[in-house]
């Protein structure tokens, strides 16, 4: 069975993760897997290390374009599925697909996001078979329907608690924190300006009574000059930290005490995970994506959306509680080795696969 992940943005990302997690699993399982994706990206250089196959393709064009040239990978690879994200890819594989005579598409929606159903999906779905992966059954039930579609399956993200233990923590120094203090670790990306700056007022409120306190915000745009100029605007350059994007983000988050979730989708979702993994608590703002992975008060907290005072005295209470925290920390290890399992991911996986590879559908 040959399978095809085709991911035309650069940055890597949650969905970028999802993608390559899934070639991995499918792989061990005997599948083809080729991955497609812009030459000399950051999704190129994270994925480099995967025994699966990289192809680096433009994708810089027209729709059209993009799709002659994706055309020729699934010809040369003899691809029999197209896993895509969003609506343009799924226009761009369909087409592709349908001048190639062969391959289906799969359609995986990332967690929290809203599934589109414009001209182009419609288009899309009538062009080649199409099957759609969504990571909770209420999205499944909520997204419009689309004509014509294979089948709808819940694939959730899935990670082996196991591939943690060998991380080892970041030095706090190299942080910019001070060795014995308490690093709040926050996980950011270019959605998250509104949430992020609820917690830049949350520590401003805190490090007079908390001098101990440090905050590293990681992630995606997370060195932007804005939020410099936001926490030097509160007075607390000197206890932030912008990281920007690091490879070794989990060893980053295992330096932490606690980690604060507010990046969105896939990304939001994977480092919950992560920092439940890393027996970590962790905090969200209550409805977030983030927030469907966190059991509140028991893995971690829900914290009130923009309010800051609130938000304060929660963590306040998780500073002072370092059984608190140890117990969080264990019970969402327990909770992600038990509930989002890699095993799961890929078994649901494949029954879009199994549906999708008919070729009297094609």
């Amino acid at each position: 069975m040959r399978v095809l992940f085709y991911h035309s943005s650069p940055d890597w990302t949650g969905s970028g993760r999802a993608f390559a997690d899934a070639g991995r699993l499918l792989l061990s399982r005997g599948y083809q897997v080729v991955f497609v994706c812009p030459p000399e990206s950051a999704v190129e250089q994270a994925i480099a290390g995967e025994r699966f196959e990289v192809v680096p393709l433009e994708t810089d064009g027209s729709w059209i374009t993009e799709s002659v040239r994706l055309r020729q990978v699934l010809l040369d690879r003899f691809a029999e599925v197209v896993f895509v994200h969003t609506e343009r890819e799924h226009m761009i594989a369909a087409s592709a697909a349908r001048m190639a005579e062969r391959a289906a598409v799969v359609r995986r929606t990332p967690a929290g996001a809203a599934f589109e159903t414009g001209p182009a999906s419609r288009v899309a779905a009538w062009l080649a078979a199409t099957g759609l992966v969504f990571t909770s059954a209420e999205e499944r039930q909520t997204a419009p329907p689309l004509r014509g579609v294979l089948n709808a399956v819940v694939a959730d993200i899935g990670i082996d608690v196991t591939r943690y233990d060998d991380v080892r923590p970041a030095a706090p120094t190299s942080l910019g924190a001070r060795a014995g203090g308490f690093l709040l670790a926050c996980v950011y990306d270019p959605g998250a300006r509104a949430r992020v700056a609820t917690v830049l007022r949350t520590v401003a409120l805190l490090a007079p009574r908390h001098p101990e306190l440090h905050l590293a915000i990681l992630g995606a745009g997370s060195d932007a000059e804005d939020l410099r100029m936001h926490a030097a605007a509160l007075n607390i350059h000197r206890v932030v930290s912008h990281l920007g994007e690091r490879d070794d983000q989990l060893a980053v988050l295992r330096a932490a005490q606690v980690g604060w979730v507010v990046a969105d989708h896939d990304t939001g979702a994977y480092a919950a995970l992560d920092l439940m993994a890393l027996r970590r608590p962790v905090l969200v703002e209550r409805g977030a994506v983030a927030g469907r992975y966190v059991a509140d008060g028991i893995t971690g907290v829900h914290l009130p959306p923009g309010d800051a005072p609130a938000t304060a005295a929660a963590l306040a209470g998780v500073l002072a509680r370092q059984e608190q925290r140890e117990a969080m920390g264990q019970a969402g290890r327990t909770r992600a080795a038990r509930e989002y399992t890699e095993r799961a991911t890929v078994d649901a996986l494949e029954q879009a696969i199994v549906a999708a590879r008919d070729r009297t559908r094609w």
